[in-house]
């Protein structure tokens, strides 16, 4: 059997160190940032990746696809309403049609499938990496983000004083889910006025989260379930049709103002 590669431990360190220092050094500059590496995050930089556009992706776990791996009910099975198993068929994820309309996909297969299809487009991504605070310009617009190690807000508060970093880009996207992390840092600052996701109520809430992505304040997309929170729109509960088309819309904005 041949045999690996001779190496050292400290070649094994300096590849890492310096893959990532080359790599964040390039990205802090970015023609847009996702906060969040959910359905809908993964979704819209796997799309701007294709176009072209140099997109980073800030996840606070260590882990991508948000509740896009579980499902409903720690039960790894996630729905899809008809007509967003055309995205499946692009990603290639196989689904049965369990009902009219109503199709059904193992979650960490579709799941595998998205974050491969955005890693292959070029996105890039910096996980354990916890959004804090937006870059905001003279004019009101958001022009970046403020990010920090996630481990860092676990530290005992009389050692938690490690200051941030700042990353900047052309458009800032909202792809954080309920929390809305992004909107509501904005909201602290009197920018914005959010009002909460309503209960549940599938069959209205997908087409509404479409209807409704878009630019919330300038420089910054909304995406996902996010949206509900801005609008107060009903929850979706486990079914991710309107989530990946919402990535998707909010894609062709950022490229119509990207040009």
């Amino acid at each position: 059997m041949e045999k690996f590669s001779p190496v050292s431990e400290k070649d094994v360190t300096r590849a890492i160190v310096g893959g990532f220092a080359r790599e964040f050094e390039e990205y802090v500059e970015s023609d847009c940032i996702i906060i969040g590496a959910g359905p809908s995050g993964l979704m819209a930089g796997r799309n701007l990746a294709r176009a072209g556009k140099k997109v980073l992706i800030v996840e606070r776990n260590n882990y991508l696809g948000g509740g896009f791996w579980i499902g409903g009910y720690l039960m790894n099975k996630v729905t899809i309403r008809h007509p967003a198993e055309r995205i499946l068929d692009e990603l290639g994820i196989p689904y049965q049609e369990v009902s009219k309309g109503l199709l059904v996909a193992d979650g960490p297969h579709a799941c595998s499938k998205l974050i491969a299809s955005a890693c292959d487009a070029g996105v890039k991504f910096a996980n354990m990496t916890m959004f804090d605070d937006v870059v905001l310009r003279e004019d009101g617009r958001v022009a970046g983000a403020v990010i920090n190690w996630t481990p860092v807000s676990a530290l005992p508060r009389e050692i938690t004083c490690v200051d941030p970093v700042a990353i900047e880009a052309k458009i800032v996207v909202d792809a954080t889910g309920h929390d809305a992390r992004v909107v509501k840092k904005l909201e602290e600052r009197g920018q914005i006025k959010t009002k909460g996701f309503g209960a549940m109520w599938v069959e209205r809430s997908e087409d509404l989260i479409i209807e409704h992505t878009g630019e919330v304040h300038p420089g910054l997309i909304v995406c996902g379930m996010a949206v509900s929170t801005v609008y107060g729109l009903p929850r979706m509960g486990p079914t991710f049709g309107a989530m990946l088309m919402s990535g998707e819309v909010a894609a062709g904005i950022i490229l119509e103002k990207l040009g």
